[in-house]
């Protein structure tokens, strides 16, 4: 049994091939979605740019331009780098999953498929993405640290603005969240990049040096814990 989608929630199908997005079209009619198609990767940017879906069903396999390349064009253009994105493909090999996952898909669905698992992942989706949704001037503060949750802008005290990567925002996120506790480099992967926990932690120890380069001597406040992972220091409570 599929649960309706929220009244006026859009849903962007990308796939090539017409069978495929007649039947996905069909059932995410039916359960209460509006639809909109492309068949091609520039079609599916310009139509994200126009249309602002709630979600993507992206296929990998497209002509001209692969998904991976929309999906990396999607992260990187602030007016879609947080629309939600379901892969789905032909292609079943892991090295294709973590690929997908590590560039920012939400989830991943092998073809063939059931529709009804489609509908129901679909929904999974759009329920965690709106659980996340920030209260307006939500604001997360640890020492100099300031974090806009409603505008995804983290600035420091009398410094400004600092501009960081959507990754290196969810990651300075989820340190500020937790702040006070190690979390572990594979949990991080678990949680900032939807990876499994075995699959390149290396990836967790680049973004964090990053991510203190540009926080400057509010960079210190992370912590490594050696042997286990990163913390963020205790500091001040939030303050909304």
């Amino acid at each position: 049994m599929t649960s309706p989608g929220t009244p006026g929630e859009r849903i962007l199908v990308v796939d090539d091939e017409p069978d495929i997005v007649a039947l996905v079209v069909f059932h995410l009619v039916k359960s209460g979605y509006r639809v909109s198609t492309a068949g091609s990767g520039p079609d599916a940017i310009n139509l994200a740019r126009s249309e602002s879906p709630s979600l993507i069903v992206l296929d990998l396999m497209l002509p001209g331009m692969s998904g991976f390349e929309v999906l990396e064009s999607l992260r990187a253009d602030a007016a879609t780098r947080d629309v939600a994105v379901l892969m789905l493909t032909a292609r079943r090999e892991e090295p294709d999953r973590i690929r997908g996952l590590s560039l920012g898909a939400d989830d991943y669905l092998t073809k063939p498929f059931s529709p009804q698992e489609l509908v129901l992942r679909v929904g999974a989706i759009l329920r965690r993405v709106q659980l996340a949704q920030p209260h307006t001037n939500d604001t997360l503060r640890a020492g100099p640290i300031v974090i806009d949750r409603a505008g995804h802008r983290v600035t420091l005290d009398g410094a400004g603005e600092v501009e960081l990567t959507p990754t290196e925002y969810r990651l300075l996120l989820t340190l500020a969240e937790r702040r006070g506790r190690v979390q572990a480099r594979g949990l991080l992967l678990e949680t900032v990049w939807e990876a499994a926990p075995d699959i390149q932690t290396r990836t967790v120890d680049m973004h964090v040096q990053r991510l203190r380069s540009k926080l400057g001597p509010a960079g210190d406040m992370i912590e490594t814990v050696r042997g286990f992972g990163y913390r963020l220091k205790s500091a001040q409570p939030r303050s909304a």
